[in-house]
């Protein structure tokens, strides 16, 4: 195909790893504007969902059916006094909101949202081909091959901005904050990990695009592991500080908890940082459990190689949006989640990590790994259902702590007197 005139002066060629840069580069930018939007208006989406589920109005003043409020929302943080309260360690004060915004911004850069599409006709079309060239690409920010292992790195350095703003806040609410905040988020990091290594067996790989590629070859691992992707789904919600997991800012219990001496767009930070956290880690459960682009939980019904019939276009917009529908539905279940059940009591949450959910997940790992060198993969539901019935079947007998919640008896009160029995009971 011979070069449109106006690139007759300026010979460029781009090789098909250049032309993927481009694509990754135009991808990032997309999705990070696309994100940031999407954290504002998850807020009118929470404070709706909520408002249904209370049988309130909920936000309808801003704009049509109060579609504005996000906007409004935004304006009032800008126009809030930038207050730094004194005796605050002025530079970690300043950096802390940076500290967890900053990780939650670039952990996503590593999920697919898309399969290889061919743009050959498109580059060719720009004059910028090689000769005989073939030029596939994908919709991800960083086709990288430990992608995984990037994101729990990285979304683990969360934890610093959430310590950061409780100690150099001079406020002892803010410091028993961040000091719960660092405890969970250490505890919770254990079972998510093994949940993941549990996937990462299950496909061989750490590379995101094989574990998407595996779950199409065969069944989403939401259905051949129903345990791991329930305590990866637990954990995510306590890494975000999402209720019923919020210990660290409990309004009931420590005012506002590390963020309590924050104002203005510091404040506005630390909540963004919360729904980009929840966000990202949606994208990254429907790429671990959902099969990311792929509709069919079983087995590919739907065929996907139709990569070369020249609507590029067509398919890479459809597999992302699949993605974004599947993130949408999460992030919509974790608010939902947060009005419907109760907030843990800080024993209790660490109860669970401890002694609930880390015992779990080293046992699913342990049968996980036994089905695979069985190779029983294709039924590896049945290592879930195996997993569940040691676990019922042991806890019986497993050493038990005093029950914190045991009614304490109190002299004279008629609540302490043995329990009458019969026709005597008054």
């Amino acid at each position: 195909m011979s070069r449109p005139p106006y690139l007759e002066c300026f010979p460029l060629v781009l090789s098909p790893t250049e032309v993927q840069v481009i694509v990754s580069i135009v991808v990032l930018v997309v999705l990070l504007h696309m994100i940031l939007g999407g954290c504002a208006y998850s807020i009118l989406l929470e404070r709706k969902l909520s408002a249904w589920m209370q049988d309130r109005v909920g936000p309808n003043r801003v704009g049509p059916k109060g579609l504005l409020q996000p906007l409004a929302d935004g304006l009032k943080f800008l126009l809030k006094e930038d207050y730094n309260p004194r005796g605050v360690d002025i530079w970690l004060f300043l950096l802390a909101p940076a500290f967890i915004m900053i990780p939650a911004m670039i952990s996503f850069v590593i999920v697919p949202f898309s399969n290889a599409i061919d743009i050959t006709g498109l580059v060719e079309l720009a004059g910028v081909a090689e000769p005989g060239s073939k030029y596939l690409v994908s919709l991800v920010g960083a086709d990288i091959n430990i992608g995984v292992i990037y994101f729990i790195a990285v979304g683990s350095l969360g934890v610093y901005g959430v310590v950061l703003g409780g100690w150099a806040s001079n406020n002892k609410f803010s410091f028993l904050g961040g000091l719960r905040a660092s405890a969970q988020m250490v505890s919770y990091e254990i079972p998510m990990g093994l949940a993941l290594l549990a996937v990462v067996l299950m496909a061989g790989s750490v590379s995101p695009f094989e574990i998407i590629s595996q779950q199409q070859a065969g069944a989403w691992n939401i259905l051949q592991m129903p345990v791991a992707a329930l305590l990866f789904y637990v954990c995510m919600l306590a890494e975000s500080n999402r209720a019923p997991f919020d210990l660290a800012e409990a309004e009931s219990e420590l005012i506002g908890g590390y963020h309590t001496e924050y104002s203005s767009m510091k404040f506005a930070l630390f909540f963004l940082a919360e729904y980009f956290h929840m966000i990202a880690g949606a994208a990254f459960f429907a790429m671990l459990f959902l099969g990311g682009w792929s509709i069919d939980p079983i087995a590919g019904i739907i065929p996907w190689d139709f990569v070369n019939s020249g609507h590029f276009w067509l398919l890479g917009l459809i597999q992302a949006v699949i993605v974004l529908v599947k993130m949408g539905f999460l992030v919509a279940f974790a608010m939902a989640v947060r009005w419907t059940l109760p907030r843990f009591r800080f024993d209790q949450l660490m109860k669970l990590a401890w002694e609930g959910m880390i015992p779990t997940s080293l046992l699913m790992v342990l049968i996980c790994s036994v089905w695979i060198f069985l190779g029983w993969q294709d039924w590896m539901f049945l290592a879930s259902i195996a997993t569940i019935l040691i676990v019922f079947t042991v806890h019986p007998f497993m050493p038990r702590q005093p029950d914190p919640n045991r009614r304490i008896k109190i002299i004279g009160s008629r609540y302490s007197l043995p329990r009458a029995h019969g026709n005597d009971a008054r």
